[in-house]
């Protein structure tokens, strides 16, 4: 389980690459790598390592923001009522099996990305990531709706 903490997060926008690259880490002079530029009709092109790729902007959801988390080593200290069994029944055994609480840092947050494809522009409709995306959102609301809420909206 994670704990987000935030302090003051830059604002970014993630590149999704139709690529495989085994580089976990930062690159001292991404300018050589990555230029990407937009032409007079407003899309964007790059040459990245030999290839074409195109890029379509793709807006997250309204009343979402994405956030780009750095996860720490650090632990959240836990208090004795989250150590506790839940379910177990038995009132003679309170401890139970810690849950580890790491700590994750927002280092940034966006509020749109740019999906890059081979050959022309990426077809939102038919792009994996990007039906990755609304199909999460979409059962990640489903899963959250107040009983209040779901039965006004079955009473109009």
């Amino acid at each position: 389980m994670l704990s987000i903490q935030s302090t003051k997060p830059q604002k970014c926008t993630p590149n999704l690459l139709p690529a495989r690259i085994n580089h976990n880490g930062p690159i001292d002079n991404t300018s050589q790598y990555w230029k990407p530029e937009t032409d007079s009709k407003g899309t964007q092109h790059v040459h990245f390592r030999g290839r074409h790729l195109h890029g379509t902007v793709v807006p997250l959801p309204e009343k979402y923001t994405g956030a780009v988390l750095h996860v720490t080593d650090k632990q959240l200290p836990q208090s004795r009522s989250q150590t506790r069994a839940e379910g177990s029944g038995d009132e003679e055994e309170e401890e139970g099996v810690a849950e580890e609480i790491k700590i994750a840092e927002q280092v940034g947050e966006f509020e749109d990305m740019v999906v890059w494809g081979h050959g022309g522009q990426v077809d939102v409709g038919q792009d994996m990531f990007v039906r990755g995306l609304t199909e999460w959102v979409g059962f990640a609301e489903s899963m959250h709706v107040d009983e209040e809420e779901d039965s006004g909206e079955k009473a109009t």
